[in-house]
C-alpha cells in the first residue's frame, strides 16, 4: 500500500478516537494530516501532541486562543471555523477525508473534499441523507470513491466486492432493535434520557445513540444505502437482529445471498475503509460461533418506532423530503437529551415537520441550506 495522508473531520468524536486508533497502528501506512473538532478543544489538544497533525482545527470560534496557546511551541497550524473546516480538506497532503462529523455540518467540507478530488471514508450519514443525489453527482464527476464507515454499508459494500458486474436484487440492513426493542408506545411515553442511552450492542456517542434507540439511525441507513449503492426503495429491507452479529446482507438476482458478520466492533469497518481493497491484520477479538448458539431476527415494529417508516416515505418523496426529516430529527435529538421533550415526541414533532413542508425536487446546494433551516426553526416552534 501506499502512504495515505489522512484528515479526520470529528477526531474527538466515537468515530474520531477510534479511527486514531486504527491509524496509530499502522504508522508506515498512514500520515495523519488533519484533525477537527467541534468544542471538545481538551481532547482535540491532547490528540494533536500525540499525533503531530499538519493542522487542526477547532470550529468552536471562542476556543481558538486556548488550542493556539496549548500548541505554539509545535509545528502545527491552528484554525477555527467552518470556513477553515472546507478548506483544510484541500490540503494536497491529503489523500482521504473521514467525515465523522454529526449531522447536516458534515455536508459542505465532504462536498469540498469531493471537489478536491479526495476519497471519502463516510461515517456522517446524513451527508447522503440530506443531498445524496448532489454527492453522488459530484463524486462521479470527480473520480472519487465514497467507502462506508457505517457498519452495516461497509458489510454491504464488503458483500459486494467482487460482485460489481452482478445485479442486487435486494439488501437487508440489520438493526439491533436499540435498548426498547418489543416495548409498546405506552411503555416508551415515560422513557428518560439515561434509559435511551443505553445501547445493548454499540458504544456511540449521544445522538446517534438516541437514533438507534428511536429507529431513526435506521431509517436513516436506509436512505444512505440508497444513494451508496444505487437501489431503488423496494430493493431496501430492514430486519432486527438483537445480537448483531451479522452486519447486513445482500441477495442476489440469483436467490444467493450473501451476508458479513463479526463482533460489534467500529475499528473494522472504519479499517477496511482506510484499506480498501487490502485486509490487514488485527488484534481485534474473534467471533466464536458457539458463543452465539442462536442469532434470531424478526421485523421492526415500524407502528411503534414510527421514525423508520418516516424514513422510507422520505426517500420515497425524493428531493428535500430526507432533508427536512434529517433536520427536524437533529432539533428534536437536541430536545430529548435537554429534557424539554418526551421520547415518542421525537418522531411526533418529525411527523408533523415534513407534513408542514412541501418538498421540493432537484434541489441545489442552497435548496438544502435553506430547507435545512426552515426544518430546523419549524421543528424548534413545535417544541412547547
Amino acid at each position: 500500500m501506499i502512504k495515505k495522508g489522512i484528515a479526520i473531520l470529528g477526531s474527538t468524536g466515537s468515530i474520531g478516537t477510534q479511527a486514531l486508533e486504527v491509524i496509530s497502528n499502522y504508522p508506515e501506512l498512514f500520515s495523519l494530516e488533519v484533525i477537527t473538532a467541534g468544542k471538545n478543544a481538551k481532547l482535540l489538544i491532547e490528540q494533536a501532541l500525540q499525533f503531530q497533525p499538519n493542522s487542526v482545527v477547532i470550529s468552536e470560534e471562542s476556543l481558538y486562543d486556548e488550542v493556539c496557546n496549548a500548541l505554539k511551541d509545535h509545528p502545527i497550524h491552528v484554525y477555527t471555523g467552518e470556513d477553515a473546516l472546507c478548506q483544510v480538506v484541500e490540503s494536497t497532503q491529503v489523500n482521504v477525508v473521514l467525515t465523522a462529523l454529526v449531522g447536516f455540518a458534515g455536508l459542505k467540507p465532504t462536498l469540498r473534499a469531493i471537489n478536491a478530488g479526495k476519497d471519502i471514508a463516510l461515517a456522517n450519514k446524513e451527508t447522503l441523507v440530506v443531498a445524496g443525489e448532489l454527492v453522488t453527482q459530484a463524486a462521479q464527476e470527480k473520480g472519487v470513491n465514497i467507502y462506508p464507515v457505517d457498519s452495516e454499508h461497509s458489510a454491504i459494500f464488503q458483500c459486494i466486492v467482487g460482485e460489481f458486474h452482478n445485479k442486487i436484487e435486494k439488501i437487508y440492513l440489520t438493526a439491533s432493535g436499540g435498548p426498547f426493542r418489543g416495548w409498546s408506545r405506552d411503555q416508551l411515553i415515560n422513557v428518560q434520557r439515561e434509559q435511551a442511552l443505553k445501547h445493548p450492542n454499540w458504544s456511540m456517542g449521544a445522538k446517534i445513540t438516541i437514533d438507534s434507540a428511536t429507529l431513526m439511525n435506521k431509517g436513516l441507513e436506509v436512505i444512505e444505502a440508497k444513494w451508496l449503492f444505487n437501489l431503488k426503495p423496494e430493493q431496501i429491507d430492514v430486519i432486527v437482529h438483537p445480537q448483531s452479529i451479522i452486519h447486513s446482507i445482500v441477495q442476489f438476482e440469483d436467490g444467493s445471498m450473501k451476508a458479513q458478520m463479526g463482533l460489534p466492533d467500529m475499528k473494522l469497518p472504519i479499517q477496511f475503509a482506510l484499506t480498501y481493497p487490502s485486509r490487514l491484520k488485527t488484534d481485534f477479538q474473534r467471533f466464536n460461533f458457539l458463543d452465539y448458539p442462536q442469532l434470531s431476527f424478526e421485523k421492526p415494529n415500524v407502528e411503534v418506532f414510527t421514525n423508520l417508516s418516516l424514513a422510507f416515505q422520505a426517500m420515497e418523496t425524493g428531493g428535500t423530503a430526507a432533508c427536512v426529516l434529517n433536520a427536524a430529527n437533529e432539533i428534536t435529538v437536541a430536545a430529548f437529551l435537554e429534557k424539554k421533550i418526551g421520547f415518542l415526541d421525537i418522531a411526533a414533532i418529525n411527523q408533523k415537520t415534513m407534513n408542514l413542508i412541501s418538498s421540493k425536487n432537484n434541489p441545489n446546494l442552497n435548496d438544502y441550506i435553506a430547507f435545512d433551516k426552515e426544518a430546523r426553526n419549524v421543528a424548534s416552534s413545535l417544541i412547547l
